[in-house]
């Protein structure tokens, strides 16, 4: 079972062995919602469906229960379940996903199946372009048909994921037991510019590591150890167990998370809603520099 990342080689020999499989292409661009779709029609896995961040991975419908704020809201547990039974995910199926943009957006749907208790789900390390690189097979057009059978994935009673709410986190600010890690650009983090949320700058006390910081050149993640070293750099004498994780609407966050997991930390804790609904809760106190 393949529960943080996966190899291109490891993956093509998952399906030329016929084992059960569910593959997700989740590329994705915030500045043009279908950017991603065509993305994935011009050039995918042979086999892999398409997921939508908008309209699998975020509940946008405000008459819709949702279990957080920010600019993509995750759907109830019970709701996403659904969808993905819909899609003909069953339970204990090694689940792959992917993307073009280094692991930003795919990362959401592994940490979404973790936080329903789904542990079989590992990120494509290196994204499409490792896929590629390997000379390994790909297709275009629209992906396969909708599954004609429902599966029978359910969210496992209690979550698989932590998550920290807006007020819970505001209430604990300034903790000593807390640290908050923030994946936005150092310049949206410093406060110096804020190209989607109504207000710039970071949640006090917050560090800084950039998402992107978790890969090499080649767009792979780097070592275990070298992903342990570095945040240990970063987390200092604090307690890695305390870590709560952050971005602009929970979703590049998740780099982070998946990281301090190959590193060998596990699955430490997400605010989903992140900087966009921190922006928007009462109280809610703010920093720059």
């Amino acid at each position: 079972m393949y529960t943080t990342l996966i190899d291109a080689p490891s993956l093509q020999r998952l399906i030329a062995d016929g084992q059960p499989l569910a593959l997700f292409d989740c590329s994705f661009d915030l500045f043009d919602a279908s950017a991603g779709s065509r993305q994935y029609e011009d050039v995918h896995i042979p086999g892999a469906r398409y997921a939508h961040l908008d309209s699998l991975l975020s509940e946008k419908s405000p008459e819709q229960p949702r279990a957080s704020g920010g600019r993509h809201p995750l759907p109830s547990r019970e709701a996403f379940a659904l969808r993905m039974r819909e899609l003909g995910l069953t339970r204990g199926t090694q689940v792959v996903v992917y993307d073009r943009q280094g692991a930003n957006y795919c990362g959401r749907l592994w940490w979404m199946l973790q936080w329903c208790g789904h542990q079989a789900v590992a990120v494509l390390d290196g994204g499409l372009q490792a896929w590629q690189a390997a000379g390994l097979p790909t297709e275009a057009g629209p992906g396969p048909q909708p599954a004609q059978v429902p599966g029978d994935f359910e969210a496992s009673p209690l979550p698989g994921a932590p998550v920290v709410g807006a007020l819970d986190l505001k209430a604990s600010v300034g903790s000593p037991c807390l640290t908050i890690i923030d994946a936005r650009a150092p310049a949206r983090y410093r406060g110096e510019t804020e190209p989607l949320d109504p207000v710039a700058g970071h949640i006090p006390g917050a560090l800084n590591r950039p998402f992107g910081d978790n890969l090499g050149p080649d767009g792979r993640f780097k070592s275990p150890e070298l992903l342990h070293q570095e945040f240990s750099a970063l987390l200092g004498h604090r307690d890695p167990a305390g870590v709560i994780h952050h971005c602009g609407s929970g979703v590049s966050a998740i780099p982070n998370v998946l990281a301090m997991a190959v590193a060998g930390w596990g699955i430490t804790a997400l605010f989903p809603g992140s900087w966009s609904e921190w922006c928007n809760t009462p109280g809610a106190v703010f920093a720059r520099g």
